[in-house]
């Protein structure tokens, strides 16, 4: 990217920053005690829930007795995370522009989706109806702000520095008539044509292939060279970020097993124009 993201440099602040009281022994709620602030303050700075002024990062140098240069380096990494981003401008909830500024920074998306098409592939009319139909009565202009920000996204897949794209994605994503027949067919000419660009890959897991490990879950595996890898896991009752090494080994061997149940990237495609001519194409 041209830029680094103040999501990742958020995240990288607050790993360091964790270090460092670690390395001096201290709690959280030590660190709490000191700054005269709540326990929950200290951790959402260091977990990147929430950012951090360049005041409590000074205070928090000189009770971490930190070295002029580490001192300048975090000092230059708050900045960096307190940069706006081009996702501001939609208004976004801050679950999601959480997750768009490490998408927007990854080096390479894993993604499997279950019922829909991953939205970096998606058409402007498929998000729309997407969007409508489970945005829970969201007025229209927030659905239109939402969709902007998606199609918005989809151009890091055309970028100076792309990502590489790996999705694999269960066939019924192609079977869900998401906006009516018309719009799939559209979506299904777009999803297989997209998936012919250099970083993308693209497989479908058959539905012959019965049950298999991602049958009940969707999530994304981003790789990001700065920071821990992340993976994200999407769901009524919230969102979850994993970074543990034991966390993203288990779901890149789940997406390593999906990824050989699929059909390749040629048959994937076969299938794809064969359910679209079924819809009528």
């Amino acid at each position: 990217m041209t830029s680094p993201s103040p999501t990742v440099r958020r995240r990288e602040l607050g790993a360091r920053l964790r270090a460092l009281r670690m390395e001096h022994g201290l709690t959280v709620e030590d660190v709490a005690e000191r700054m005269e602030v709540s326990p929950a303050k200290i951790s959402r700075i260091e977990t990147a829930a929430r950012g951090v002024s360049l005041a409590d990062v000074r205070f928090l140098c000189d009770l971490y007795s930190v070295s002029r240069d580490d001192r300048e380096q975090l000092l230059t990494l708050t900045r960096e995370s307190r940069r706006q981003s081009w996702w501001q401008q939609y208004g976004l909830p801050e679950a999601l522009s959480t997750y768009i500024g490490l998408e927007d920074a990854a080096a390479s998306i894993q993604q499997y989706e279950t019922s829909i098409v991953p939205a970096l592939l998606q058409t402007e009319d498929y998000a729309h109806a997407l969007v409508t139909g489970v945005g829970f009565d969201a007025p229209p202009d927030q659905v239109d702000q939402l969709v902007a920000a998606r199609m918005t996204r989809q151009n890091i897949l055309g970028s100076d520095t792309p990502p590489s794209l790996w999705a694999v994605i269960d066939e019924a994503a192609l079977h869900r008539s998401v906006g009516g027949p018309e719009i799939m067919r559209t979506q299904l000419a777009a999803l297989a044509e997209r998936s012919r660009i250099g970083n993308v890959t693209l497989q479908v897991i058959p539905y012959q292939t019965g049950a298999h490990p991602g049958v009940n879950s969707s999530f994304i595996i981003l790789h990001l060279e700065e920071v821990q890898d992340v993976v994200y896991v999407e769901g009524l009752i919230g969102n979850f970020y994993l970074q543990s090494p034991n966390d993203v080994s288990r779901y890149r061997r789940t997406f390593d097993q999906l990824r050989a149940l699929a059909l390749g990237p040629q048959d994937s495609r076969a299938l794809i124009h064969s359910v679209a001519e079924r819809l009528g194409a």
